[in-house]
């Protein structure tokens, strides 16, 4: 489930800083939001509402950035965020009783 997520942000991320941007820099787990992609703060804002639209409100970017503090919103990596959606979707999966299917990764 991770790679497939973290294929979706990184797609995300293509739509709103532009390729030619992160084709210089490959976007792992370990990116870091801050120092690795230096996104602005409306970066945030258009990332938030693209996870809005594919994963709906459970996953809320705002709400996650304002459990940390500064220093932890500087340092979070796309593996944070990759994490923070696998923990939603999977208990959305289990709350509705689906299984995740083809969800082997």
């Amino acid at each position: 489930m991770a790679p497939d997520i973290l294929a979706e942000i990184t797609a995300m991320l293509v739509e709103i800083v532009g390729d030619e941007y992160l084709l210089a820099e490959e976007v792992t787990m370990k990116t870091t939001f801050n120092e690795d992609l230096a996104l602005e703060s409306v970066e945030f804002v258009a990332l938030a509402e693209l996870l809005h639209h594919r994963y709906g409100a459970e996953v809320d970017l705002m709400e996650f950035l304002a459990e940390k503090d500064m220093d932890a919103i500087l340092a979070m990596s796309v593996g944070d965020l990759v994490t923070h959606i696998g923990r939603i979707t999977h208990a959305s999966l289990a709350r509705s009783g689906a299984s995740p299917a083809g969800s082997a990764g």
